[in-house]
């Protein structure tokens, strides 16, 4: 899951150079890639000899560069076939810093297989790997109201109970395809002017929803903190509005000190867990934007671990609407 790639299919880390500036003065231990994707982030970190590199992504097909920086950086690099809510069995490692870059290159977007973009067509799936259903599932099997709670909340889709009521009208006659979604989509929304193809919010939210993006971000996150020293980094890069709030809440909400009560001053402190350096989010550049234009909607957020023990309480209230929403899941 690593959004890296432009329309020619070029590989471009997104944020690369700023990401290594972050890390670099780390150097010289075990860094953790956890969307490893085709690479980039752990190929540059693996130019200094001191380090080596954990990379893990559940996308079974990005194998292939993985076997590559294995034999190019022998005994500094593993890869693992995981989902990077798993990575809690690297505790041992005892890494410096843990990356996550939460976006989809476009080799995958564009892979008929995955059947991730409305451009595809054929049966939906959505699947990057290790998952339980598939959006076919969902679509076939959900509640015209479970479908528009997906849509809606996932996807910040304006007209997710009609294009709900519509699917559920239609596949009641036929199974639904990509390009039969698509039809309906644009049926219900009347090909309104949009800088956004109309089916983009809909399709976004049901791969949030078949690959539990939510619960995967939350657990991995919080996970990736308790493996962490003291000392370490937590680096995320994000591309849409739902995963920045997300990453946004658990480095801001976990690095000030505030009263539980702003009427009672004397009351006992939050306590801080990371100490950050830039309140707002860093963006790519204008260069390279122009050269990688999937790159502008990125946000790189980042935050040092200064203390121990950490339950999340607020983190996993504030967005247990959402992790419920996926948890329907469960019954496919």
């Amino acid at each position: 899951m690593n959004a890296t790639i432009n329309l020619e299919n070029k590989h471009f880390p997104v944020l690369l150079n700023e990401l290594v500036n972050i890390i670099s003065p780390l150097y010289g231990g075990t860094f953790i890639d956890c969307t490893f994707g085709e690479g980039g982030y752990s190929k540059k970190i693996l130019e200094d000899r001191k380090n080596k590199v954990i990379g893990i992504d559940r996308d079974k097909d990005v194998t292939f560069y993985a076997n590559n920086l294995v034999k190019s950086f022998k005994n500094r690099f593993e890869f693992y076939n995981l989902k990077f809510s798993q990575i809690d069995r690297f505790k041992k490692s005892k890494p410096k810093a843990i990356i996550f870059d939460l976006g989809y290159s476009m080799n995958q977007i564009y892979d008929k297989q995955k059947g991730l973009s409305f451009k595809s067509i054929g049966k939906l799936n959505m699947k990057m790997g290790i998952n339980d259903f598939s959006a076919h599932d969902a679509i076939s099997k959900l509640s015209k109201e479970e479908l528009n709670k997906i849509f809606k909340f996932f996807g910040d889709e304006k007209f997710s109970k009609k294009i709900a009521n519509r699917i559920d009208l239609e596949r009641k006659k036929k199974e639904i395809k990509t390009e039969d979604l698509k039809q309906i989509i644009n049926i219900v929304k009347k090909n309104r002017n949009s800088k956004i193809d109309s089916s983009t919010k809909v399709f976004q939210a049901l791969r949030i929803f078949v690959n539990q993006e939510i619960s995967e971000l939350l657990n991995g996150l919080i996970n990736a903190y308790n493996i962490l020293p003291v000392g370490g980094l937590i680096a995320v890069v994000s591309f849409h509005s739902l995963e920045d709030k997300i990453v946004k809440f658990f480095f801001q909400s976990y690095s000030r000190e505030e009263s539980v009560s702003r009427y009672l001053p004397e009351a006992k402190k939050l306590d801080k867990y990371f100490k950050l350096i830039h309140k707002k989010p860093i963006t790519p550049q204008k260069n390279e934007i122009n050269k990688n234009p999937p790159s502008r909607s990125a946000k790189l957020r980042y935050g040092f671990k200064i203390q121990e023990g950490c339950e999340f309480t607020e983190l996993k209230k504030k967005f247990g609407y959402l992790t419920n929403i996926e948890n329907l899941g469960l019954k496919l």
